[in-house]
């Protein structure tokens, strides 16, 4: 299946993937460029990379293969298989940001109103009861079974 293809399958669960890619480079982006604000702040940016390194693994389980991880970091990661698990981590990922307009607005809204996009696109799956479906370019059904 191709990229196109996936994206014409209407399945949210493919969309809430492409919005996690997104994310990851968004919560990357902006918790290193908001390190250098006010220390109230800098704990929030702190907790955006996090999830920005969290979210690279539960998007691209072609990772977990390749990357030295523990056992219990794997076992973490495995948890979010499911559209509704992920998307109450996205969720969850995302209550963080929205609390951090406590300390001042900050560009961490960006990754607070894309987290809470792909917590509604996997939400959107689960309400339709569409299977979690892995896009293939990101290591989903295909590539993981080439490499090994």
């Amino acid at each position: 299946m191709t990229l196109s293809e996936e994206f014409r399958s209407r399945n949210f669960s493919i969309y809430g993937q492409w919005t996690g890619v997104i994310c990851i480079i968004l919560c990357i982006a902006l918790g290193i460029a908001n390190i250098f604000s006010p220390p109230a702040r800098i704990v929030f940016s702190i907790l955006c990379l996090i999830a920005g390194v969290v979210l690279i693994f539960v998007e691209v389980p072609f990772l977990l293969r390749i990357c030295p991880t523990s056992d219990k970091f794997d076992n973490f990661i495995r948890r979010f298989t499911t559209n509704w698990m992920r998307a109450a981590m996205y969720l969850a990922m995302s209550a963080v940001q929205w609390i951090s307009l406590v300390t001042g607005a900050s560009s961490l809204i960006a990754a607070a109103v894309m987290l809470l996009i792909a917590s509604l696109f996997y939400a959107l799956a689960g309400v339709k009861s569409q299977d979690f479906v892995g896009s293939k370019t990101l290591g989903g059904q295909g590539l993981a079974q080439m490499i090994v």
